[in-house]
């Protein structure tokens, strides 16, 4: 430390008192790569949570835009709560995540889980489940997504799609006697 006096002489006098006297303290430079109270963190450990955030903030973006969910949507589908999804966007995890989590992560989200591994550098493949084969589709709702994809469609149009699917895969489904009735009178 170097004391750093208020009055214009560098030097203290002896009747000035301690608490009139400033101290400045000075940093002296470690020697290169000796700084005690930083942990060393492997670059690689590093490099693989900014790949992993960056695999699952694409994913989030992904849901967002193409089916209009929201986190915790995501969260919902997955079965990955959102704390963990939120500590995977930021990076922000002391051990790997769970094999597990990862999986179902992937699959709520259509994803394959053997990409989330590779970004992660896990030598394990994907476990051996078969992936399920994708129920034959409407052709109304093969229609709907061509519209949801083409760049001729205006915004505004793929708006109103995306809110009548909305509206119609999470109404109450009707009563039993209902549809009943409405086929009968059909």
């Amino acid at each position: 430390m170097i004391p750093l006096n208020t009055s214009k002489s560098t030097a203290r006098r002896k009747s000035e008192p301690l608490s009139r006297v400033q101290y400045r303290l000075t940093a002296v430079p470690p020697e290169p790569g000796t700084w005690p109270y930083r942990h060393r963190v492997p670059d690689r450990a590093h490099g693989r949570k900014i790949a992993f955030a960056a695999f699952v903030r694409k994913a989030l973006a992904d849901a967002r835009t193409t089916r209009a969910w929201t986190g915790t949507e995501v969260s919902r589908r997955t079965g990955v709560s959102r704390q963990t999804i939120n500590r995977w966007v930021r990076g922000e995890w002391a051990s790997d995540p769970e094999a597990a989590r990862v999986v179902a992560f992937c699959e709520g989200l259509g994803l394959d889980p053997s990409v989330a591994f590779g970004v992660l550098g896990w030598d394990r493949a994907t476990p051996s489940r078969p992936a399920p084969s994708a129920p034959p589709m409407d052709p109304d709702v093969e229609a709907l997504l061509r519209r949801l994809v083409d760049p001729n469609v205006s915004d505004a149009e793929k708006f109103h799609i995306r809110e009548t699917i909305r509206y119609l895969a999470y109404r109450p489904p009707l009563p039993l006697e209902v549809r009943k009735g409405r086929k009968q009178a059909g």
